[in-house]
This record gives C-alpha cells, sequence and structure tokens, in this order.
C-alpha cells in the first residue's frame, strides 16, 4: 500500500508561496476510452530556445557538469509547464555551457514515448507519471505497462476545474450538462476531471464529454463557446485568455470540510489534497479559492539515467534558481528542498536523493516513503510481467480452437481483473 501523505504549510512555506514578492491511490481500474498508443500524435519539431541577455555569475558553470546538449519533453506551448521547462533551460543554458531544446506534446503518451525511445532524456510530466508507473489507462496496454521512471522534481502545484463564467456554475454540482474537455492519450487531464466533478457528486454520464486531440485546444473551445470547462492550473497562459475573454473565468471550491466529495475525489486520485490558493486567473488574496494540489510538472526521468547526471542536473537547477525563479507566478515552488521530496507520484531518483542528502533535507520520513514506493513499482512490475505470461496461455489456447479473440481489448479487461485480485 503507498504511503498516505498529508500536505502540510512546510510544503509551500510562506516565504515562496505564490504570489509574493518572490514569486509569484492506487487505482485499481481501467477506463474504456480510446487511449491506444497509436492514437498519440507526436510533435515532429522541435522547439529551440532563445537564451535570454540576463548576466550570471560564471563562477556558477565552473561547479557543475551538464551533457553538452538535453532534450526535453513538456506540455503544449501556452501551457505552464511549457513555460516552465523553458525558464529552467534559459537558466542552465545561461549558467552552463550546454544546448536544451524542449518537444512541446499535448498528450501523456507524446511526452513519454520519446523518453521510451531514449529520443528524450527528461519530460516535464504531470500525472502520468503516477499511470505510467502503475500500468493504467493508456499505459496498460500490452506495448507500455509500468515503467521503471524516476521523479528528479517535482513542483508542488494547485490546479482545479476552470470554467467560463457565463454558465451560472458556482460549485461542481452545477456541472450537470455541461461541456467538459476531455484529451485522447492524456489520462492525467481525464482521470483529474472525473475526480473532479465527482466531488460534485457525478460523473461522466452527468455532463457532456467533450474529446479533444490536444491539451491547448481546449482554450480556444472555451474562448469560442464550443466548450465550459477544462482542467488546468491556476497561472498558465491559456487561464488568462479566458480570463480576459468575454465569457470570463470561475473556478468551482474543493471546501475541505466536505469530507463526501473529498472521499469521492480521493478514490480515483489518490495523490491530491486540499489547498487554498490566493494566485492565478481570477483568484486574487482578497478572493481566494480552495483548490487541490499535487506535483505539475515533475522533471522525470528512467531509473537508468545515471545518478551523477541526475545530481549534476538537480545541483545546477538549485544553483540558477534566481535567474529563472519569476518565470511564472509558480516557477518560485521549484525550490529544491520543496521539489525535491516526497511525495510524488513515482520515487525519487537516486540522483536527487543523493543531493538532498548532502544538503541535509532528506529525512528519515521521506526515505520511508520512497522504501514503499519503490517496493510498490517492484511489485506492480512483478504483477505485469505475470499476468503478461498468463494472458499468452490464454491468447494461445484461443488460437489453437480458433475462437474469435480480440487480444487487445481482452488485455485490458485481464490487466483489470489481475490488478485488482494481486494489487489493491
Amino acid at each position: 500500500m503507498i504511503r498516505h501523505w498529508t500536505w502540510t504549510s512546510a510544503d509551500l512555506d510562506a516565504e515562496y508561496i505564490p504570489g509574493s514578492n518572490n514569486s509569484r491511490n492506487k487505482t485499481g481500474t481501467i477506463p474504456t476510452e480510446e487511449t491506444a498508443m497509436k492514437k498519440a500524435h507526436i510533435p515532429i519539431a522541435l522547439t529551440a530556445l532563445t537564451l535570454s541577455a540576463t548576466l550570471v555569475p560564471p563562477s556558477l558553470a565552473e561547479e557543475v557538469t551538464l551533457p553538452p546538449s538535453m532534450v526535453w519533453s513538456a506540455y503544449d506551448l501556452g501551457s505552464s509547464g511549457y513555460a516552465e521547462a523553458s525558464g529552467i533551460a534559459n537558466a542552465l543554458q545561461q549558467t552552463h555551457k550546454t544546448r536544451i531544446r524542449i518537444v512541446p506534446a499535448g498528450t501523456s503518451i507524446g511526452r513519454m514515448l520519446p523518453m521510451l525511445t531514449d529520443k528524450v532524456r527528461y519530460g516535464f510530466l504531470a500525472n502520468e507519471a503516477f499511470f505510467a508507473a502503475e500500468g493504467l489507462f493508456d499505459f496498460g496496454v500490452p506495448s507500455w505497462g509500468p515503467q521503471d521512471i524516476r521523479i528528479v522534481l517535482g513542483r508542488p502545484a494547485s490546479g482545479g476545474l476552470a470554467v467560463a463564467n457565463d454558465i451560472g456554475v458556482k460549485a461542481m454540482s452545477d456541472l450537470k450538462g455541461k461541456r467538459i474537455g476531455y484529451v485522447k492519450g492524456n489520462p492525467s487531464v481525464n482521470i483529474k476531471n472525473d475526480a473532479y466533478i465527482a466531488f460534485g457528486g457525478l460523473t461522466r454520464k452527468d455532463v457532456q464529454v467533450v474529446w479533444f486531440g490536444s491539451y491547448n485546444a481546449m482554450k480556444d473551445a472555451i474562448v469560442a463557446n464550443q466548450l465550459d470547462a477544462m482542467a488546468s492550473v491556476t497561472t498558465s497562459a491559456n487561464m488568462r485568455q479566458i480570463e480576459a475573454s468575454p465569457r470570463g473565468l470561475t473556478w468551482p471550491a474543493f471546501e475541505p470540510g466536505n469530507k463526501k466529495g473529498w472521499s469521492a475525489l480521493t478514490k480515483i486520485v489518490s495523490f491530491a489534497g486540499p489547498f487554498k490558493e490566493t494566485v492565478g486567473a481570477a483568484i486574487s488574496k482578497d478572493k481566494p479559492v480552495d483548490l487541490i494540489l499535487f506535483r505539475y510538472p515533475m522533471i522525470t526521468t528512467y531509473a537508468k539515467t545515471p545518478v551523477d547526471e541526475v545530481y549534476n542536473l538537480v545541483k545546477a537547477i538549485d544553483e540558477a534558481y534566481d535567474v529563472f525563479k519569476n518565470t511564472t507566478g509558480s516557477s518560485a515552488n521549484w525550490e529544491v528542498k520543496r521539489s525535491g521530496v516526497p511525495p510524488a507520484d513515482a520515487p525519487f531518483h537516486d540522483g536527487i536523493i543523493k543531493y538532498a542528502k548532502e544538503k541535509g533535507f532528506w529525512t528519515a520520513e521521506h526515505q520511508a516513503w520512497q522504501d514503499e514506493r519503490l517496493a510498490r513499482l517492484k511489485m506492480v512490475r512483478a504483477a505485469w510481467e505475470k499476468a503478461t505470461g498468463e494472458f499468452k496461455k490464454i491468447a494461445a489456447d484461443k488460437a489453437e480452437k480458433k475462437e474469435q479473440f480480440d487480444s487487445e481489448k481482452e488485455w485490458l479487461a485481464f490487466w483489470e481483473s489481475y490488478r485488482a485480485q494481486h494489487l489493491n
């Protein structure tokens, strides 16, 4: 069982809370939505970053060795994830002899497939990191399975359901019959949508599910009155555009005292917790909103990435923090002593643990969480291997008897059942 973690004020300490002057489950089921990897889209063009003219002391570059070039993946252009990846990349290029390119992708598979094929070393991921480690949703198909990934850093983030302000929605329950955006190949968005509406006692059957091929397309659809709501963090450029549009923007609250709502929500997304947000589009210190807290984005890599490489990357990011901390309203939350410790959606990489221990902020409690999460990942991957072996025998038997057998469809049902029996 994955250790439950309660978010505290220490996770977002007062000095760096967004808006200050300085900055700003396990899931046991597999949905029957169209989520095959073949439907994902990988942008062909890589987006080159342009260095800014900020002067940085050259001494920083002498202490860290980075690869001469790196390729990262991130969310679409216009997203806070892409903006923050760009800010960190620019800071590292200013302080070190390295060149970084970012592959923007609107789907979870689009961000992770180039990591799997070694075309990208690090991905700025959302909660697809959790699903990839657990072998769920898009990652429950035979071509994927539980991925041996590690978190390098994960920014504490708040988010919720961004709703057009002209449809009269005040609470999650008011979304009944409204148009909510889902993205093919993006379980991170889709499962959070399910959790958000569950807080209001709703399911997909109670709303109009509108499918998109890319995350960024939902913003334009809301502005054009073709969609009513989409999942988002509060500080992205997309949210500012919706706020400035004739429709306006509102955020239905997740009241901490609503035990029934939180019970329904955390049954779907066990990695979420309550948080009062004071910064973002249509939010202020005078008009705070109770939203959810999780990690986004998470710099993620595979376990095989060398420890010293990750250690040096973390050290470089830590030392360049003052250069990029004002990139977005949330960038200050990348402070390594908060973004480099549990909880997160997968185990942490040994490189960040080495750095955290060296700096003195990796605690016994953090190590206990890490050990438990590693044991969970090992168990899930072992279960996948056993389930795969059993399923191959079933498929071979069906073939020998010349019985009709849809292996992809049958596998999803088989893996769901196997998980329920052996992992949950």
